[in-house]
Protein backbone atom coordinates (compact mmCIF):
# COMPACT_ATOMS: atom_id res chain seq x y z
CA UNK A 1 0.00 0.00 0.00
CA UNK A 2 1.15 3.18 -1.28
CA UNK A 3 2.38 5.73 1.65
CA UNK A 4 2.64 9.65 1.22
CA UNK A 5 3.31 11.70 4.17
CA UNK A 6 3.33 15.89 4.02
CA UNK A 7 5.45 17.52 6.66
CA UNK A 8 4.12 21.03 7.68
CA UNK A 9 6.77 22.06 10.93
CA UNK A 10 9.24 19.62 11.62
CA UNK A 11 9.47 17.77 14.45
CA UNK A 12 5.65 19.37 15.02
CA UNK A 13 3.45 18.26 12.80
CA UNK A 14 2.49 15.58 10.58
CA UNK A 15 0.02 14.28 8.03
CA UNK A 16 0.02 10.74 6.86
CA UNK A 17 -2.08 9.40 4.32
CA UNK A 18 -2.29 5.55 2.93
CA UNK A 19 -4.55 6.16 -0.20
CA UNK A 20 -7.24 3.36 -1.41
CA UNK A 21 -10.35 3.98 -3.20
CA UNK A 22 -13.62 4.31 -1.94
CA UNK A 23 -13.12 3.33 1.41
CA UNK A 24 -14.00 4.23 4.94
CA UNK A 25 -11.61 6.80 5.87
CA UNK A 26 -10.80 6.73 9.73
CA UNK A 27 -8.67 9.79 11.14
CA UNK A 28 -6.77 9.89 14.16
CA UNK A 29 -5.36 13.07 15.52
CA UNK A 30 -2.18 12.47 17.29
CA UNK A 31 -1.51 15.11 19.71
CA UNK A 32 0.56 16.16 23.07
CA UNK A 33 3.96 17.04 24.98
CA UNK A 34 7.23 14.80 24.26
CA UNK A 35 5.57 11.14 24.73
CA UNK A 36 3.63 11.59 21.88
CA UNK A 37 6.51 13.47 20.14
CA UNK A 38 8.77 10.67 20.93
CA UNK A 39 5.73 8.03 19.62
CA UNK A 40 7.00 7.40 16.07
CA UNK A 41 3.12 6.27 14.47
CA UNK A 42 5.28 4.02 11.80
CA UNK A 43 6.63 1.70 14.32
CA UNK A 44 3.14 0.80 16.58
CA UNK A 45 0.55 2.88 15.36
CA UNK A 46 0.06 2.39 11.84
CA UNK A 47 0.48 -1.05 11.53
CA UNK A 48 -1.91 -1.82 14.22
CA UNK A 49 -4.04 0.73 13.01
CA UNK A 50 -3.71 -0.56 9.65
CA UNK A 51 -4.43 -4.60 10.79
CA UNK A 52 -7.69 -3.48 12.47
CA UNK A 53 -9.21 -1.21 10.06
CA UNK A 54 -7.86 -3.63 6.96
CA UNK A 55 -10.92 -2.56 4.78
CA UNK A 56 -10.21 1.09 5.62
CA UNK A 57 -8.21 3.77 4.75
CA UNK A 58 -6.27 5.34 7.64
CA UNK A 59 -4.56 8.74 7.96
CA UNK A 60 -3.06 10.73 10.81
CA UNK A 61 -1.81 14.46 11.66
CA UNK A 62 0.39 14.56 14.47
CA UNK A 63 0.69 17.43 16.56
CA UNK A 64 2.71 17.37 19.23
CA UNK A 65 6.03 19.15 21.22
CA UNK A 66 7.89 18.68 24.06
CA UNK A 67 7.50 19.95 27.92
CA UNK A 68 4.14 21.95 26.57
CA UNK A 69 1.17 22.66 29.16
CA UNK A 70 -2.66 21.90 28.14
CA UNK A 71 -2.88 25.72 28.20
CA UNK A 72 -1.40 26.15 24.52
CA UNK A 73 -3.98 24.16 23.58
CA UNK A 74 -7.17 25.58 24.97
CA UNK A 75 -8.08 29.31 24.57
CA UNK A 76 -10.36 29.50 27.89
CA UNK A 77 -7.47 28.45 29.91
CA UNK A 78 -7.66 32.00 31.98
CA UNK A 79 -11.31 31.37 32.61
CA UNK A 80 -10.41 28.01 33.87
CA UNK A 81 -7.50 29.15 35.92
CA UNK A 82 -9.13 31.83 37.74
CA UNK A 83 -11.76 29.57 38.25
CA UNK A 84 -9.77 27.22 40.10
CA UNK A 85 -7.96 30.31 41.88
CA UNK A 86 -4.45 29.78 39.83
CA UNK A 87 -2.72 32.00 38.28
CA UNK A 88 -3.74 32.80 34.09
CA UNK A 89 -1.24 32.21 31.84
CA UNK A 90 -1.78 34.25 29.06
CA UNK A 91 -0.27 32.77 26.06
CA UNK A 92 -1.55 31.97 22.58
CA UNK A 93 -2.86 28.65 21.71
CA UNK A 94 0.17 27.41 19.30
CA UNK A 95 -0.50 23.63 19.10
CA UNK A 96 -4.68 24.23 18.53
CA UNK A 97 -4.86 26.03 14.93
CA UNK A 98 -2.36 23.69 13.46
CA UNK A 99 -4.83 20.58 13.99
CA UNK A 100 -7.34 22.58 12.52
CA UNK A 101 -5.71 23.29 9.51
CA UNK A 102 -4.31 19.87 9.19
CA UNK A 103 -7.91 18.79 9.24
CA UNK A 104 -8.68 20.93 6.29
CA UNK A 105 -6.02 19.78 4.04
CA UNK A 106 -7.37 16.18 4.83
CA UNK A 107 -10.62 17.43 4.31
CA UNK A 108 -9.76 18.10 0.77
CA UNK A 109 -8.74 15.61 -0.73
CA UNK A 110 -11.15 12.78 2.23
CA UNK A 111 -14.85 15.27 2.07
CA UNK A 112 -16.44 12.07 3.73
CA UNK A 113 -14.54 10.90 6.96
CA UNK A 114 -16.03 7.89 8.52
CA UNK A 115 -14.48 8.83 11.66
CA UNK A 116 -12.12 11.02 13.72
CA UNK A 117 -10.70 9.81 16.81
CA UNK A 118 -8.29 12.31 18.89
CA UNK A 119 -5.41 10.72 20.69
CA UNK A 120 -3.93 12.52 23.76
CA UNK A 121 -0.69 11.87 25.72
CA UNK A 122 0.16 14.67 27.45
CA UNK A 123 -0.15 16.64 31.62
CA UNK A 124 3.22 15.96 32.54
CA UNK A 125 3.80 19.82 32.85
CA UNK A 126 0.24 20.28 34.10
CA UNK A 127 1.58 17.99 37.26
CA UNK A 128 5.14 19.61 37.67
CA UNK A 129 3.90 22.86 37.87
CA UNK A 130 0.94 21.85 40.39
CA UNK A 131 -2.21 22.41 37.31
CA UNK A 132 -4.03 19.45 38.62
CA UNK A 133 -7.15 21.08 39.90
CA UNK A 134 -7.80 22.72 36.44
CA UNK A 135 -6.57 19.89 34.17
CA UNK A 136 -9.99 17.83 34.25
CA UNK A 137 -11.98 21.49 32.85
CA UNK A 138 -9.02 22.06 30.43
CA UNK A 139 -9.34 18.61 29.12
CA UNK A 140 -13.15 18.27 28.36
CA UNK A 141 -12.85 22.28 26.91
CA UNK A 142 -10.14 20.71 24.66
CA UNK A 143 -12.42 17.80 23.67
CA UNK A 144 -15.18 20.37 23.32
CA UNK A 145 -13.38 22.79 21.08
CA UNK A 146 -12.47 20.16 18.91
CA UNK A 147 -15.54 18.44 18.10
CA UNK A 148 -16.89 22.46 17.54
CA UNK A 149 -14.23 23.54 15.10
CA UNK A 150 -13.99 20.25 13.38
CA UNK A 151 -17.44 19.43 13.05
CA UNK A 152 -17.37 16.41 14.17
CA UNK A 153 -20.10 15.87 17.30
CA UNK A 154 -19.38 12.47 17.94
CA UNK A 155 -15.28 13.06 18.02
CA UNK A 156 -13.99 9.70 19.88
CA UNK A 157 -10.65 10.17 22.23
CA UNK A 158 -8.61 7.97 24.14
CA UNK A 159 -6.20 9.14 26.99
CA UNK A 160 -2.96 8.17 27.59
CA UNK A 161 -2.72 8.36 31.01
CA UNK A 162 0.47 9.89 32.68
CA UNK A 163 2.94 6.68 33.50
CA UNK A 164 3.86 5.97 37.17
CA UNK A 165 7.34 8.60 36.69
CA UNK A 166 6.31 10.23 40.13
CA UNK A 167 4.36 8.12 42.95
CA UNK A 168 1.06 9.02 44.44
CA UNK A 169 2.42 11.17 47.16
CA UNK A 170 3.06 13.53 44.07
CA UNK A 171 -0.31 15.06 44.74
CA UNK A 172 -0.29 16.96 41.41
CA UNK A 173 1.05 14.18 39.53
CA UNK A 174 -1.60 11.80 40.89
CA UNK A 175 -4.48 14.14 40.71
CA UNK A 176 -3.89 14.82 36.82
CA UNK A 177 -3.90 10.97 36.62
CA UNK A 178 -7.47 10.77 38.19
CA UNK A 179 -8.60 13.45 35.79
CA UNK A 180 -7.64 11.50 32.60
CA UNK A 181 -9.53 8.53 33.85
CA UNK A 182 -12.34 10.00 34.93
CA UNK A 183 -12.73 12.12 31.80
CA UNK A 184 -12.59 9.41 29.94
CA UNK A 185 -14.68 7.34 31.32
CA UNK A 186 -17.53 10.00 31.77
CA UNK A 187 -18.03 10.93 27.94
CA UNK A 188 -19.25 7.95 26.00
CA UNK A 189 -17.03 8.71 23.40
CA UNK A 190 -13.69 8.19 25.18
CA UNK A 191 -11.26 5.78 26.38
CA UNK A 192 -7.78 5.93 27.89
CA UNK A 193 -4.52 4.01 27.95
CA UNK A 194 -2.18 2.60 30.66
CA UNK A 195 1.38 3.80 30.44
CA UNK A 196 2.79 2.69 33.89
CA UNK A 197 4.27 -0.48 32.16
CA UNK A 198 5.73 1.68 28.86
CA UNK A 199 8.45 3.48 30.76
CA UNK A 200 10.44 0.60 32.39
CA UNK A 201 14.61 1.51 32.24
CA UNK A 202 18.06 -0.09 33.83
CA UNK A 203 19.54 2.54 34.54
CA UNK A 204 23.48 2.82 35.34
CA UNK A 205 23.09 1.03 38.67
CA UNK A 206 21.42 -2.12 37.12
CA UNK A 207 18.12 -1.50 38.51
CA UNK A 208 14.91 -0.57 36.68
CA UNK A 209 12.72 2.65 37.45
CA UNK A 210 10.41 4.41 35.97
CA UNK A 211 11.68 7.16 33.59
CA UNK A 212 9.75 10.32 32.28
CA UNK A 213 9.83 9.14 28.66
CA UNK A 214 8.89 5.91 27.06
CA UNK A 215 11.58 3.17 25.84
CA UNK A 216 11.40 2.07 22.18
CA UNK A 217 8.79 -0.62 22.86
CA UNK A 218 6.73 1.50 24.78
CA UNK A 219 6.56 3.74 21.76
CA UNK A 220 5.32 1.17 20.23
CA UNK A 221 3.09 -0.60 22.42
CA UNK A 222 1.52 2.90 23.39
CA UNK A 223 0.61 3.47 19.23
CA UNK A 224 -1.09 -0.57 19.48
CA UNK A 225 -3.32 0.49 22.62
CA UNK A 226 -4.36 3.67 21.01
CA UNK A 227 -5.64 1.74 17.80
CA UNK A 228 -7.20 -0.84 19.89
CA UNK A 229 -9.16 1.17 22.15
CA UNK A 230 -9.94 3.57 19.39
CA UNK A 231 -11.61 0.80 17.21
CA UNK A 232 -13.27 -0.77 20.46
CA UNK A 233 -14.82 3.15 20.27
CA UNK A 234 -15.70 3.10 16.25
CA UNK A 235 -17.57 -0.52 16.44
CA UNK A 236 -19.62 1.01 19.76
CA UNK A 237 -17.97 -1.36 21.70
CA UNK A 238 -16.86 -0.61 25.34
CA UNK A 239 -12.99 -0.09 25.57
CA UNK A 240 -10.44 -1.63 28.08
CA UNK A 241 -11.13 -0.66 31.16
CA UNK A 242 -7.31 -1.07 32.70
CA UNK A 243 -6.37 0.76 29.50
CA UNK A 244 -4.57 -2.73 28.11
CA UNK A 245 -6.55 -3.75 25.76
CA UNK A 246 -5.12 -6.63 23.51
Amino acid sequence: MKKIILIIIPHIIGLTFLKAEEKPFHLFILSGQSNMQGMKPESGFVPEAEKLFSDSEIGYIKVAKGGRPIRLWVEEWNSIAEKHKLSPRIESTVFYQPILEQYAKVLEKHPKITSVTFCWMQGERDAKENLSSAYSDAMKQLIKNLRRDLKQPKMYFVIGRLSDHLKESHRSWTAVRKSQVAVSENDPLGAWVDCDDLNNKTGKDGKIHDDLHYTKEGYSLLGKRYARQAKLLIEGKKPSSDGRPQ
